[in-house]
């Protein structure tokens, strides 16, 4: 059972005596203080992931308390400590070294990183988890084997110092079951995290937009944690395989990678060395402080691992597929049930196979599926502020604000992502007594599997801003967005490219109301209303030729994606000119 901190009446202990020396007026730095301040917070920063957990939170617990003096420390030790400094100086907190912990005189300690080498002292530790609970087994620092993730050293556990935050009644019997020192040092406050994510719900709509993504589009995220057995560790050529399988007008494909891949291997590899394909290709690569929240929210499917960010997105309601799951995990969680219940991606699917697997794990999910799950992770949702704001006033011995509890605060909407527009397409098309069907593949995450794909029915289409030549110059169909003079437009690029059998610009102000011109090698142009993407109309104009149908003036309904036609197009064709 989960024991109650001391209340605030009990102030004479020596945590209160050294909140009247640091924070009060008797230190020497207090001098240079405006204001007035009854006890002092510092919050341990060890890694980005921990960081930010304790970045999201913390501001609604002591909003409008000036009686709290907030103070953040960097522990630099971590082998994941890259990016700390950087994230607590754009947040504006004021931060100092590790070893000056002791000058601050802490009234509290505030983690959510438990492999901290807490200075000495009698201030409580209050450690949240950075994920989901106590989940799986990492590498220990300190020795050359595993540990618990979330489980803190013994002697805090032993000077009666740490308080380990859970978010339900049976992460206190694992704990005790595992580890009895953690007895009577547990504290049932919930999951902040998740609480957010719940509130986020309503406002999903709003978080696609935000993320790019299109009413009518699916968003599959992909979700890995770090390390070899993660999702990425065991197929790091999963984005591009899923951005080569699926249809450009019907799926957006995302990734959120771990901070400790981030801080690992930097920005710059992850982007040029592991993801350049992909990201070529239109992945949206999820930065890794607070957006992948809105990502999860956004999610139509997550396709993950034994991270937590897998089972935040089954507890949500998302469809899951497990393309990864590590022997990390840790027996009798809430992550061993995700891992019965949840279907696998077969390792290496492709093509066809992968973009079925995809479609059959969203249309045939169950709605509480993994309720379950979420039932052994999270025990009353919604509460999780308020208790975590009722344990850290106690800590401190301070009454709470008199204000109401907080509850989750509102997820902040996405920042743009800076996905690459995408200007190169592998073009399947098909005309049928009812439509033209096609269906388009970023050509930049590589040659598609197509099983029985008919190689006559395929083009590769190319805007003339394709910054790969070897793509550029095999297309047969080369686009264009603008262009003073449409017609000289199309007669210089059919002149600069060869090989290609038409060229395509659009020509109208905006999607209402767009046309696009078509020019033809052999001379003729076609003007097509109906849709301001060029890509379309040259697909439409392309299939017909392909296929013998005459180019009069006719409305050409366009179907877009896989058989399930989740769009329909009506372009008009419109004079079959030379140009002039």
């Amino acid at each position: 059972m989960h024991t109650t901190p001391p209340s605030p009446a009990d102030s004479a202990g020596p945590a209160a005596a050294g909140a009247r020396v640091g924070a009060d007026s008797g230190s020497a730095a207090d001098r240079w203080a405006t204001f007035r301040a009854e006890r002092t917070l510092v919050v341990a920063a060890r890694t980005v992931t921990s960081t930010v957990r304790v970045l999201e939170c913390l501001p609604a617990l002591v909003r409008d308390d000036g009686r709290i003096s907030v103070v953040f420390a960097h522990d630099p030790t971590s082998a994941f400590s890259e990016g700390v400094l950087d994230l607590l100086h754009d947040a504006g907190c004021r931060v100092i070294p590790w070893d000056r912990i002791p000058e601050a005189a802490p009234d509290l300690i505030l983690s959510a990183s438990e492999n901290i080498d807490v200075p000495a002292g009698d201030c409580p530790v209050l450690v949240l988890p950075h994920g989901v609970g106590f989940q799986k087994l990492v590498p220990d620092s300190r020795a050359s084997r595993v540990r618990l993730s979330g489980l803190v050293p013994d002697a805090l556990l032993e000077a009666g110092r740490a308080w380990l935050a859970v978010s339900h009644p049976g992460q206190e019997e694992q704990l005790r079951t595992a580890h009895p020192k953690t007895a009577g040092h547990t504290l049932l406050v919930g999951d902040p995290c998740f609480d957010e994510l719940l509130a986020a719900l309503p406002r999903r709509s709003a978080h696609r937009r935000a993320l790019g993504v299109a009413d009518d589009h699916r968003l599959v995220l992909i979700s890995s944690t770090w390390a070899r057995s993660s999702l990425i560790g065991q197929d790091p050529k999963l984005p591009a395989r899923l951005l080569a399988a699926l249809p450009y007008d019907e799926y957006r494909v995302a990734l959120v990678l771990h901070p400790n891949v981030w801080s690992r291997h930097g920005a710059w590899q992850l982007r040029t060395s592991q993801l350049a394909s992909a990201l070529d290709a239109g992945l949206l690569l999820i930065p890794p402080v607070h957006d992948w929240r809105s990502a999860l929210v956004a999610a139509d499917l997550v396709i993950g691992d034994h991270g937590s960010v897998t089972l935040y997105g089954a507890a949500l309601g998302s469809p899951v597929l497990l393309g990864a799951f590590g022997e990390e995990s840790v027996p009798g969680t809430a992550a061993a049930s995700l891992a019965r219940l949840a279907p696998r991606l077969e390792p290496g699917a492709r093509g066809t196979e992968l973009a079925a697997r995809v479609a059959a794990a969203i249309e045939g999910y169950e709605p509480g599926r993994y309720a379950p799950v979420a039932r052994q992770a999270f025990a009353e949702p919604g509460l999780a502020h308020a208790r975590l704001r009722g344990a850290l006033y106690r800590l401190l011995r301070l009454a709470e604000p008199d204000s109401a509890a907080p509850c989750a605060p509102a997820l902040a909407l996405p920042g743009p992502v800076r996905a690459t527009p995408c200007t190169a397409w592998r073009v399947s098309t098909e005309v049928t007594a009812e439509a033209v069907l096609v269906r388009r593949f970023p050509a930049a995450a590589g040659e598609p599997d197509r099983d029985g794909a008919d190689p006559a029915r395929t083009h590769l289409a190319c805007e003339d801003t394709e910054p790969d030549r070897r793509l550029a110059e095999s297309a047969s169909v080369v686009l264009g967005r603008a262009a003073g003079d449409p017609a000289r437009w199309i007669a210089d690029t059919l002149e600069a490219w060869p090989g290609a059998v038409l060229a395509a610009v659009a020509t109208g102000p905006g999607p209402g109301a767009a046309a696009v011109l078509v020019g033809l090698r052999d001379g003729r142009t076609l003007a097509v209303s109906g849709s301001g993407d060029p890509g379309l109309a040259a697909a439409a104009v392309y299939a017909c030729l392909r296929s013998g149908r005459p180019l009069a003036d006719a409305e050409v309904p366009l179907r877009l994606g896989t058989a399930g036609a989740r769009r329909l197009v009506r372009l008009r064709f419109e004079g079959a000119q030379p140009l002039p």
